[in-house]
């Protein structure tokens, strides 16, 4: 920290008034930087002062364009509106699966395919196929939060497998949250700030932009701010090794 305090002190020297003010600002967010790093990330989040949570259906739900091709081959927009499959879990009140596409085996690209989530949707693919998804997260519960009534975790898995087939199957009952499945999962934070968790407790902290590869590993999400995340995947279905 004594460097840290050098570095401060001695860019504010010789400066007038204003610049100084300018350049604590700047060096106080280099310095709550470094603090996050010097954690894991999680500083930022602990000493943020405390907000009120943010529902989600505040939030105008993303669009999706769909393109495809006409009687003569040209391309054209076939839908630019909300997915055909929107699912909501009460259990997790805010928690939000926006289905936007998937694919099986090789896409023909004829452009004539109906919407594939007219037929509904699955957890993961299988070998081969691809799912194209965004969730939104719920913020971070204030303390005190409980379930709605009635509300276990098996209930819960067993809610969200119902609405999307099998994806409770996938969840840890030892360890609520951790969940694995056979696929790459490319991912990306577009809205808000998520924590993720693996196997040995690691922690990576995730801001808007950021991306991750996961290669089939076991892990959980969090949302460490009192406002919901939209996190974008894209699952390509494996084999275990």
């Amino acid at each position: 920290m004594g460097k840290l305090s050098w570095f401060w002190q001695s860019r504010n020297k010789n400066k007038s008034s204003e610049d100084k003010k300018q350049a604590e600002g700047s060096d106080r967010r280099r310095l709550l930087q470094a603090l996050s790093a010097m954690v894991g990330g999680g500083a930022l989040a602990s000493i943020s002062p405390p907000a009120e949570a943010k529902d989600s259906s505040e939030l105008p739900p993303p669009k999706r364009a769909l393109t495809g091709r006409d009687a003569a081959g040209k391309s054209v927009f076939k839908s630019f509106e909300v997915t055909s499959k929107v699912v909501e879990i009460d259990s997790n009140p805010g928690l939000t699966f926006y289905e936007l596409y998937m694919t099986e085996g090789v896409p023909q690209l004829t452009g004539l395919e109906p919407d594939p989530m007219l037929k509904g949707t699955v957890a993961f693919p299988g070998p081969g196929g691809t799912m194209f998804r965004l969730i939104s997260y719920p913020p971070r519960r204030p303390e005190g939060w409980k379930p709605p009534a009635g509300v276990t975790f098996k209930s819960a898995l067993q809610e969200m497998s119902e609405k999307v087939p099998r994806m409770g199957d996938h969840f840890d009952l030892s360890a609520p949250g951790m969940h694995t499945s056979d696929t790459i999962d490319y991912g990306v934070v577009v809205r808000g700030e998520m924590t993720l968790e693996l196997d040995d407790g690691q922690l990576v902290h995730l801001r808007q932009g950021d991306c991750i590869v996961q290669n089939g590993t076991r892990h959980r999400w969090r949302n460490p701010l009192p406002e919901p995340c939209l996190m974008a995947f894209i699952s390509v279905g494996g084999k275990r090794g």
